[in-house]
């Protein structure tokens, strides 16, 4: 089955969602040229092999502190850790360390966020009201510096820790401990408390949001934007609408998240979807659901499914890279992808590139759609990684290409660095965030957690679903999906109980 996805993984994929959905319309795209099926085969298996051993090697284990990024070292990102947690899975799946030494650093790293200190101080807390900061001193584990209580992050962090509880389903100590520990922490979390408009954020009181805000911090209260509109806070909504101690209503997504979508709909290259330009924001939410087939209201009117929105948005960005309309040096339709991500110096209109004045950021949510356009020249892998289930016939030749085209510089024991700026030939800049070289360009000194872990994930729903099908064995996320009115496909067929 693997080979026959790797030869023709469009039309196996339509057949897919055909017998889920029949409703749904797909887009069809010109595959790239590619390798054949073993030498994609073998690509994929190091690939994956290399991402997860980033998780395995870097990841501390007494305080099960993921790094936000590396070498470097500056602090831990929850949400890493919520993809270390995702990565265990897959690397005893593979084979790559023992089921055994997964349960038992995964069983560790859930026992320390649930042990770990949460309440209203401005320090010394990992989080508060069930949610926990953005970022975490590698010394204690606590809050760094004034950073958010950010709902989001802490989303992906339960994405891992729910995949975990429905990984490790066996009748022993460690794994029903996993479970245990993974039920507690998610009760835990006080959804209620951070929904715009409730008791516990009537301050701001912004009129006719039910959403959910983005953050808290002990010395100001509440952020003043609230996950509103498409983006990566879908998975925010669906673990709050099932939380079985503090849910919120179905108004948090029909007057909060949904209550934009039409403004976003539009179409970017011939690809009509709902749009938002670095790609993050349509691979967060899906590398722990498998939205295939399955549909809320706002789709259903569209005829189609959120898997198919990233699909377009993914092939929308290739198609922007193949016109390549800012002339930037080696686009094209092989070599493409933005979204968040390092790059290379924070400038404006200093540096000339084909003879133009151009601007260049260091990190920054690069992207690209009808709406708007943030690209210097960075190009960005987890771009092409993340999206990879939703069209393989060109996201893995993408990856391949730059593997050979930029070689051991940006592809390493690891995997691949964060992103590469061949445009950004400046040496004198002297920047900090990676190397430059007068001809080759600007790489990226480090790999980035977030951006690590949906290739790792993505790459492995794409080879044998095995994060989707977990995710589908949990019950909070069919009573979320359930709550928030989504029907068809896998919710329906009873495979779940």
């Amino acid at each position: 089955m693997k080979t026959l996805r790797l030869l023709a993984p469009l039309a196996i994929a339509l057949a897919t969602s055909a017998c889920l959905q029949p409703a749904v319309e797909r887009v069809t795209a010109k595959p790239a040229d590619v390798a054949d099926a073993s030498e994609v085969e073998a690509f994929s298996e190091d690939l994956t092999l290399r991402t997860f051993t980033y998780f395995w090697e870097t990841t501390d284990t007494e305080r099960c502190l993921a790094p936000d990024r590396w070498p470097t070292r500056t602090f831990s990102s929850i949400a890493a850790t919520g993809f270390a947690l995702t990565a265990y899975g897959i690397g005893a799946e593979r084979g790559y360390v023992s089921r055994e030494a997964a349960a038992l650093r995964t069983r560790d790293c859930l026992a320390v966020y649930w042990n770990a200190p949460q309440g209203p101080e401005a320090s010394g807390t990992t989080g508060y009201k069930g949610f926990f900061y953005h970022f975490l001193k590698y010394e204690d584990g606590t809050r760094y510096k004034t950073v958010e209580l950010s709902t989001v992050d802490t989303t992906l962090f339960l994405g891992g820790a729910l995949f975990a509880q429905s990984y490790f389903d066996r009748d022993n100590a460690v794994e029903a401990e996993i479970r245990e520990l993974a039920e507690k922490i998610y009760r835990r979390v006080e959804w209620d408390w951070a929904q715009r408009n409730t008791t516990g954020t009537e301050a701001i009181n912004l009129a006719n949001s039910h959403a959910i805000t983005m953050g808290w911090y002990p010395e100001k209260g509440w952020e003043k934007a609230d996950w509103v509109g498409y983006n990566e806070g879908m998975l925010v909504y669906v673990l709050a609408l099932a939380s079985p101690t503090h849910p919120v209503g179905k108004d948090a997504w029909d007057k909060g998240w949904a209550r934009k979508l039409e403004e976003d709909w539009g179409t970017y290259y011939g690809y009509e979807h709902l749009q938002f330009e670095p790609l993050f924001g349509h691979q967060y939410s899906h590398v722990w659901i498998d939205f295939r087939g399955i549909q809320d209201d706002f789709m259903r009117e569209k005829g189609i499914d959120y898997f198919e929105n990233s699909r377009r948005a993914t092939l929308s960005q290739r198609a922007y890279g193949a016109d390549n309309p800012n002339n930037w040096k080696d686009y094209s339709a092989d070599i493409w992808g933005w979204t968040a991500s390092d790059g290379p110096a924070g400038s404006s209109g200093e540096y000339a590139v084909n003879g133009k004045l151009r601007d260049f950021m260091t990190y920054s949510a690069r992207g690209v759609s009808s709406l708007r356009v943030v690209d210097d020249g960075t190009i960005v892998p987890t771009a092409a990684g993340g999206s990879i289930p939703f069209a393989p016939e060109v996201t893995i030749p993408a990856l391949m290409k730059m593997k050979v085209k930029y070689g051991d510089r940006f592809y390493t024991d690891y995997g691949f660095k964060d992103a590469i700026n061949p445009s950004f030939t400046f040496v004198e800049e002297g920047s900090t965030t990676g190397e430059t070289h007068p001809v080759k360009g600007w790489v990226a000194n480090d790999h980035l957690g977030i951006d690590q872990g949906p290739i790792l994930a993505m790459m492995e729903n794409h080879r044998s679903e095995l994060v989707w099908d977990t995710m589908r064995k949990n019950p909070h996320i069919r009573r979320g999906l359930e709550r928030i009115g989504f029907t068809g496909g896998w919710l329906e067929t009873g495979q779940v109980e």
